[in-house]
């Protein structure tokens, strides 16, 4: 009787997993094959079980076993208020299709909530492609503001300042941080903070229910960086303090300490809402960000994390 029951939730499992394969990575049923090691018609057999077992709609509806398992090691070892950990596609280390998904829908589980909330919002491809996913609604009794300036270096819009998206796919009212991302001086930073306008707005993010950051490495294809951001020189030198990844602008060490001086005495962003009155999410994946994730969840910078098998793999290692 057990056996037959495991075979059953091992048979749910593979199925969830095609289900997630096919319909949301989007796979063929014969890569889907290649990638299981199974025939062509037992995945599509799998993929038809995923709906008629009911498990998937829009997004994947069950919890696979071993991604409930890393979100379980992952809850405990950080001290996690919240841990999602999505299936990892085999063929893509790259693809944030499944962390977006899982992140617009616990954004969705906030923003549906018929108590006025406060949302912030930081930063990153990760977090630009959950916001993406996000379903149209209307909720103007919630606030949605900005941790981050929305000017980039050149004077235009900062490519992935989600804000606007947000506010526009929900109807909520929204707050941007009309700063550039990293001030060209300390003093600079001080003076536009000062203005009335800029603490209204910083005060409000300090007192976020929830917050969704982005969390990005300080490796060569730092995304500070490759946004122009940073310059060449600011980059080196933040690798030579020690600097893995950065929250908002806000840069780290592996022990999840803010690197003094540096950038971070322009960086023009709030402070990151606390984590022992509100939930902070980071949206993250890959091997190359690992050190950065780990370092953030060791320090509490996130209390919260939705990422993708591989990575929390990483992360327990």
């Amino acid at each position: 009787m057990a056996a037959r029951q495991e075979n059953t939730a091992t048979r749910l499992d593979d199925a969830a997993r095609a289900g997630w394969l096919y319909y949301v990575a989007g796979n063929t049923q014969e890569e889907i094959a290649a990638k299981m090691g199974i025939s062509r018609q037992s995945a599509q057999r799998l993929v038809s079980l995923s709906v008629s077992e009911g498990l998937i709609k829009v997004r994947l509806d069950h919890p696979i076993g071993r991604c409930m398992d890393l979100g379980a090691r992952l809850k405990s070892r950080f001290a996690l208020d919240l841990v999602e950990v999505v299936p990892s596609d085999p063929a893509s280390d790259s693809t944030t299709i499944g962390v977006a998904e899982a992140g617009a829908a616990e954004i969705e589980r906030w923003l549906v909530r018929p108590e006025p909330i406060t949302m912030a919002i930081g930063t990153g491809r990760t977090l630009k492609a959950a916001i993406e996913q996000i379903q149209p609604m209307e909720c103007p009794q919630h606030k949605v503001v900005s941790l981050t300036g929305n000017i980039a270096p050149d004077g235009s819009a900062a490519f992935y300042n989600v804000i606007f998206n947000v506010a526009d796919t929900v109807k909520a009212r929204s707050f941007p941080m009309p700063l550039p991302v990293i001030a060209s001086s300390a003093a600079e930073r001080e003076m536009l903070h000062r203005q009335p306008m800029i603490k209204a707005t910083v005060a409000l993010a300090a007192e976020a229910n929830a917050t969704f950051v982005g969390i990005g490495d300080l490796g060569p294809r730092a995304p500070l960086l490759l946004d122009n951001f940073i310059s060449e020189a600011d980059h080196k030198m933040l690798q030579k303090a020690g600097a893995v990844g950065e929250i908002c602008g806000w840069c780290f060490d592996a022990e999840g300490r803010l690197i003094e001086g540096l950038i971070n005495d322009r960086v023009a962003s709030a402070p990151i809402p606390s984590r022992e009155s509100s939930l902070v999410v980071g949206l993250a994946m890959g091997r190359h960000k690992a050190p950065a994730i780990r370092a953030a969840l060791n320090r509490r910078l996130v209390n919260g994390v939705i990422t993708d098998e591989r990575t929390a793999e990483l992360l327990l290692a």
